[in-house]
């Protein structure tokens, strides 16, 4: 444990003092792991666990003498154990929070007492006893540095005396002893997932936003300086003695937005420091959490940087004019760093290829710049999978196999090349735009030999049997193998690094029924590996897969199908399997004549290794429609109705997937399979009731569907997984099933019988964005209904919904508007949603330059402005808002123009912000919309125009500016609700005589007087009232003319 401690954990003293440990994954994974410890250690080894320390482990605690119980004597504030030693003393001894403990047993109890407060303890605990062992056995037992001899000496104490208390302490020493490798295997794992920084990574970063820093409004910073100009040969700017912490350089940062940030870059991340003392000296002290890159860091840090990012989006793509040149990567190998040309550069194979002639040195790269994943991610990201060097090169390996068909036994030379494979042709415009590619995952590639575990040379003694022996012997050797973990890193780089990849590659090839399936239970365990899935499919082992789907023998079917299924989870992958005919095997393998009850267990295995590759496969829009045209979904539909969960899963897997295509939606209705998801739903499989639960969210786009989720009772189970919030990506497919089941009333009615609203109100915080987005959705929905919109008030809703406003998530701020606008119907509500400022968020939200959401503020704020006390003077109150609204009218998006008329006609209700709306223009701006063909907007418009009429001239500018003519045609129109606002329109045009004749020309009158024998009330006045006004004209005139 104390060399785990020393060398393992990671501690917050940057110079002198004890130091903290730091809260970072791989301290909380060392501390859960010791945690664990301890609390097994009474149980399983309960005479270990009596003996007694040498010194007690002291520590401040969080704890009182409250939490303890039976086996302690409390005396106000202080405790002791009941439990004493040899000399009396209690084992365990609390006074005025200082805790002292003498033994495993009390540490193992104290932890179980702790409960949720253990970790802290054993945090307090660690700090304050940087090396345990020392008070645990003695001095003599403590963490050196080198060989430790303390387990020698033991030893050979054990054999000359042997008493129990040596025989203890060496029980003791083996079990810490093996704790400490526990943890270091731990640690090691976990940093060998961690991306590192190195300095060229640091430097282009650097050099990259500066590019898009000064004193313009637009960029991203003001400015980002070195704090040292000098820089060391390894590409450090850190002193030598901070260098062997890991530290490459220090920066001061500039925001637009925030005071000077000072930062340190090192190879674990970018983290705050201490900022500069007296003189030059920094205080490397770290302050804040550690991020990947500067950017990241910038994005927690200057909301003003994330803005201004968003409008430099573009030219971040481009490289700049002075870097459009070729760098040129020189002397990498004394450069001091253990990088490798991989870290520097993102260059494919095929490009290697290219670039081999050029020789190792004065070679010419280009810079490597990806930055879409964070908005601006580092340049040094390895985001694009890269090649060893291996595989470029090429090797011939004999490997000896019995042609069954001769019984002969002959030589095959197996080729290990390289194939490198264009992705840019026409077809891969047809792959799904929503799919996550691999390609963006990072991959680690072994730098060197030193630290390779003894399995990897393991592997590498076997390999050379594999390529090089006859069947026999490559049979045993490929048995051997799987002997190994082939689930860790280390093994599959091994496999691939020694060549022994495209050897099982090309032993699928053969006609060795053996040779086939033990290298294909090999491929099917390291194709978890993102590399070597993509090693795969460059040597061409999708192809001949895809051939050994047609084999006669079940299981290497299977076999090879879940390996397509680790494969095909890129784009390339997925496009291969489909133009060899992949697809349509994989359908054809769901084929079984005893599907339901009593179907047999090879046909159940082949149609859940057919459906996991379909689900892998069906990621792709092409894959989606060849998977329809080979008749796969009436298969679907079949196997939906097993009762057997390890088949459900990827058949549900794939029917989610698909359900994005209207065509599947429409299919899985028909086809019945909508009673089937929601009788999964009460499954006790939390992955299978999460697919029901994303294709019910998928499906419930249409009404039939969320009419027949009621109809088979779906409702019920959906509101009960709400209470699962501990795992989120079902609640994110729950909570999502939900909000698109409440578009429809008689749905919303059934979630007031079941408490659903209470219950999603309880989800408005600390949850993930996705989860979010559809919680919101649902109240949104729901909050149509006027008994939901209190049932939200009592449960305190209003309040974290307004907060959301807030949010940077387009999906989100769109559904929060709705569920705002929704609540603000409710004059109680309002009154709320003013109290918190809701209605100013919502006006600023018209500013964003998504149009959808500026379209969902725009109609949240009609029930604001026309539910809130004195809404003309709020409305006044916000600076520059009504030219804003009105300026809204130059949209180009249909959405946000009928939103805006909308709010318009609310708005100008008051007479002074009508006033204030004309000098900006609206008249002129409402008059050109007029010529639309979108009845949502033509209702909208008129509603507009009708209450725009009643200041000044504007009756007659509206006449001026040619909108009379479109209205009159508006009331051909077959929607009431669009005769009875253009009624309304007519109405106030009708005002001005001008007005009167060009409604006459256009034949109003006709129109009007079949609408004055309407059942409503409003159309029937305005249309009275319209052809009142253009008879009084035609009289007048008349009168006029004859006298």
């Amino acid at each position: 444990m104390g060399v785990a401690l020393a060398r393992a954990a990671q501690w917050t003293a940057a110079g002198s003092g004890t130091g903290r440990l730091e809260i970072t994954p791989l301290n909380k994974a060392l501390l859960n792991q010791i945690v664990q410890f301890v609390e097994d250690f009474s149980t399983k080894h309960p005479q270990e666990a009596a003996f007694v320390f040498r010194e007690p482990l002291e520590w401040k605690t969080q704890l009182d003498s409250s939490v303890f119980g039976e086996g302690y004597e409390i005396n106000e504030a202080a405790v002791q154990s009941q439990a004493k030693g040899k000399d009396g003393q209690p084992l365990l001894i609390l006074s005025a929070s200082t805790l002292q403990v003498r033994s495993f047993d009390q540490l193992s109890r104290l932890l179980r007492i702790a409960m949720e407060k253990k970790l802290k303890e054993a945090q307090a605990c660690l700090e304050a006893n940087r090396d345990p062992v020392v008070k645990i056995l003695g001095p003599e037992y403590g963490t050196v540095e080198g060989e430790d001899m303390s387990i020698l000496h033991l030893f050979d104490k054990v054999k000359k005396e042997s008493d129990l208390e040596t025989e203890l302490k060496m029980k003791i020493i083996l079990l810490l002893h093996q704790l400490d490798l526990q943890l270091l295997n731990s640690s090691l794992k976990q940093i060998s997932q961690d991306a590192r920084l190195n300095p060229a990574a640091v430097n282009n970063e650097v050099n990259l936003l500066k590019n898009f820093s000064g004193q313009g409004e637009d960029t991203v910073l003001e400015s980002l300086e070195y704090t040292s100009d000098y820089m060391f040969s390894n590409g450090c700017r850190a002193p030598p003695w901070r260098q062997a912490h890991g530290e490459i350089c220090y920066l001061v940062v500039k925001p637009h937005d925030t005071d000077p940030l000072y930062i340190t870059c090192s190879t674990a991340g970018v983290f705050l420091n201490g900022g500069q003392l007296k003189g030059k000296d920094i205080d490397y002290e770290r302050k804040s959490d550690l991020y990947k890159d500067i950017v990241t860091f910038l994005r927690e840090r200057s909301p003003r940087f994330v803005e201004n990012m968003a409008k430099q989006e573009c030219s971040f793509f481009k490289e700049p004019a002075h870097e459009k040149n070729y760098q040129q990567v020189e002397g990498a190998e004394n450069s001091g760093q253990s990088q490798s040309l991989h870290d520097l550069t993102g260059k494919t194979e095929c490009e290697k290829g290219k670039s081999s002639s050029a020789g190792p040195t004065g070679q010419r790269l280009k810079p490597y710049m990806k930055w879409k994943s964070s908005g601006l991610s580092a340049p040094h990201s390895d985001k694009a999978p890269k090649k060893d060097s291996e595989e470029g090169k090429s090797s011939t390996v004999p490997l000896t196999t019995k042609k069954k068909a001769s019984g002969k036994s002959k030589t095959v030379k197996i080729q290990e090349t390289s194939k490198c494979k264009a992705s840019s042709s026409p077809e891969d415009v047809g792959e799904s735009s929503s799919e996550t590619d691999e390609d963006e995952q990072p991959v680690r590639h072994h730098e060197g030999n030193t630290d390779l575990s003894p399995e990897y040379w393991g592997i590498q003694k076997l390999a050379k049997y594999v390529k090089g022996g006859d069947p026999t012997a490559t049979v045993i050797a490929l048995c051997s193998m799987r002997d190994f973990n082939l689930s860790e890193e280390t093994c599959q780089l091994a496999i691939k690094d020694t060549g022994c990849l495209e050897v099982l590659i090309n032993l699928l090839d053969t006609e060795e029924i053996k040779c086939q399936t033990g290298s294909l239970k090999i491929l099917k365990e390291i194709s978890q590996n993102v590399l070597i899935r993509h090693a795969i499919a460059d040597f061409g082992g999708l192809e001949i897969m895809v051939k050994i789907l047609d084999s006669p023998d079940t299981d290497l079917k299977c076999l090879a199908a879940e390996t397509i299924a680790n494969v095909a989870r890129f784009k390339q992958a997925r496009k291969t399997v489909r133009q060899h005919g992949g697809i349509k095997k994989l359908v054809e393998l769901l084929e079984s004549i005893s599907v339901g009850s009593s179907y047999q267990a090879k046909d159940s295995e082949t149609a859940r290794c057919a459906a996991l590759a379909l689900w892998s496969c069906s990621k792709s829009t092409k894959n989606k429609k060849a998977i329809r045209k080979a008749g796969g979904i009436p298969l679907l539909a079949r196997w939906l109705k097993c009762s057997h969960a390890n088949i459900l899963i990827p058949i549900v897997g794939t029917l989610q997937e698909c359900a994005s295509e209207p065509s599947y939606r429409l299919a899985i209705r028909t086809e019945g399979m909508i009673e089937n998801l929601v009788k999964n739903l009460s499954s006790e499989h939390e992955e299978l009731q999460m697919h029901c639960a994303s294709a019910i969210f998928k499906c419930a786009e249409d009404e039939e569907t969320r009419d027949l989720v009621r109809k088979h009772e779906g409702l019920q189970p959906l509101s009960v997984l709400l209470d699962n919030t501990e795992n989120k990506q079902l609640l994110a497919a729950v909570t999502g099933a939900i909000w698109k089941c409440a578009i429809s009333r008689e749905n919303v009615l059934k979630f007031q019988e079941y408490k659903t609203v209470e219950t999603l109100v309880t989800l408005l915080t600390n949850q993930p964005e996705e989860v979010l987005i559809n919680v919101i959705g649902a109240l949104g929905e729901c909050c149509q209904e006027e008994e939901n919109r209190g049932t939200i008030r009592r449960c305190g809703g209003i309040a974290p919904i307004v907060k959301l406003l807030t949010a940077t998530n387009q999906a989100l701020l769109v559904n929060v508007n709705k569920a705002v606008g929704g609540c603000a119907m409710d004059p109680e509500n309002m009154s709320i949603i003013d109290s918190l400022d809701g209605v100013r968020l919502l006006w600023s939200l018209l500013k964003n330059p998504n149009p959808d959401v500026q379209a969902s503020a725009a109609w949240a704020l009609c029930p604001c402005v026309e539910n809130a006390k004195n809404s003309g003077e709020m409305v006044r109150s916000f600076v520059g808002s009504l030219e804003l609204i009105v300026n809204l009218l130059k949209s180009k998006d249909k959405e946000v123009l009928t939103s805006v008329c909308a709010a318009i006609a609310n708005i100008a209700k008051d007479q002074e912000n009508l006033a204030v709306m004309t000098d900006h223009g609206v008249v002129p701006l409402l008059s050109k919309l007029a010529n639309t063909n979108n009845n949502k907007l033509k209702r909208h418009l008129a509603e507009a125009i009708a209450h725009c009429c009643m200041w000044g001239n504007n009756r007659v500018t509206f006449g001026e500016a040619k909108a009379v003519a479109p209205l009159a045609r508006y009331l051909k129109a077959k929607d009431p609700l669009v005769h009875r606002a253009t009624a309304l329109a007519l109405y106030q045009l009708s005002e001005d005589p001008n007005n009167c004749v060009i409604m006459h020309e256009n034949g109003v009158v006709k129109l009007l007087l079949a609408m004055v024998g309407s059942t409503d009330d409003t159309l029937q006045e305005a249309a009275a009232g319209c052809i009142a006004n253009i008879r009084r004209l035609a009289l007048a005139t008349e009168k006029a003319k004859y006298g």
